[in-house]
């Protein structure tokens, strides 16, 4: 695996409640740079993202809330992601709510675009995020990125989005709350849509072998978008979107081992964790763990907890 570069995102923007922001803290203070290195990497931090003067933005949907925060975030991430990509580094964004993944994937998406190999995107989140801001009737950006990524309408405020995903190169996972709009718009393009259903019938490695097979096959970049509420909410509770019956412990740590074994991921987003809300720091040592199986750590390698 290439070099990791650690990037701090700490957006708050994309939702109303606050705490997000203190996202990329966390996981340093949970030791994800040292759960890296022990797995043989080389990794730096690039610090903390900061974004420039507030562009002037509205939107024609009254709803929509933080908007120019939004697109000063989604331009400095852009910019930031696609340069530690330019370099032959793997960057770990570390957020930060969803609304980050604007401005990640974009950048994944100008670095594919320049190099001439497509992006294929793996969603581990219990939304679909495929609002736009025309759409929205909460307002909260961080249920527009996937949209975006994917290319709808509605985003006139927004940068056009560099080479947008299609739908057969978009594979969601952990998938179980999805409003109707966004339904209805996911059926008219072919996002491979593994909600907790599939994933209860079929498990989590035969959908997610196939898709893996389709990046390898077609030469591909991958970026990994893993949401906390991917997880369930009794072992991961630091998230303002818990959702009921997410990822188990093993589950989300054999998404992390086949990923690792396929070689295949460029980039990673980690998101939505609110310190805030945590218990004593389960969760961000939960997301630092998951990302050491990601980085090659093997689940005989984890010590046993004292009686």
């Amino acid at each position: 695996m290439p070099p990791i570069t650690l990037i701090g995102a700490p957006v708050d923007s994309g939702q109303r409640r606050p705490g997000c922001l203190m996202g990329p803290a966390a996981y340093r203070v949970a030791g994800l740079a040292r759960a890296i290195a022990a797995e043989g990497h080389l990794v730096r931090d690039y610090g903390d993202v900061a974004i420039a003067a507030l562009p002037l933005a509205d939107s024609p949907n009254p709803a929509v809330d933080q908007l120019p925060e939004t697109l000063a975030w989604t331009e400095a991430l852009s910019a930031a992601v696609a340069g530690v990509l330019a370099l032959g580094e793997c960057p770990v964004i570390m957020g930060g709510d969803h609304s980050l993944a604007l401005g990640s994937v974009a950048g994944a998406a100008r670095h594919a675009a320049a190099i001439g190999r497509p992006l294929f995107l793996l969603w581990l989140d219990a939304h679909s995020d495929f609002h736009t801001p025309l759409s929205t009737t909460s307002g909260n950006l961080h249920g527009t990125p996937l949209a975006y990524i994917n290319g709808r309408e509605g985003f006139d405020a927004f940068p056009p989005f560099p080479a947008p995903v299609p739908g057969e190169r978009i594979c969601m996972f952990g998938i179980r709350s999805v409003d109707p709009e966004e339904h209805a718009a996911m059926l008219e393009r072919d996002i491979a849509i593994n909600d907790m259903r599939v994933i209860d019938e079929r498990g989590i490695a035969a959908p997610l072998r196939e898709f893996l097979a389709r990046v390898r096959a077609e030469n591909g970049l991958l970026h990994v978008s893993l949401d906390v509420d991917f997880l369930d909410p009794a072992i991961a509770p630091a998230v303002g979107t818990t959702v009921p019956g997410g990822a188990t412990f093993r589950e989300a740590h054999l998404v992390m081992e086949l990923l690792h074994e396929s070689g295949l991921v460029s980039s990673l987003d980690l998101v939505e964790l609110n310190p805030f809300l945590d218990d004593r720091g389960m969760t961000a040592r939960l997301m630092v763990d998951l990302v050491g199986s990601l980085m090659g750590r093997k689940v005989f390698d984890r010590p046993t907890r004292a009686k």
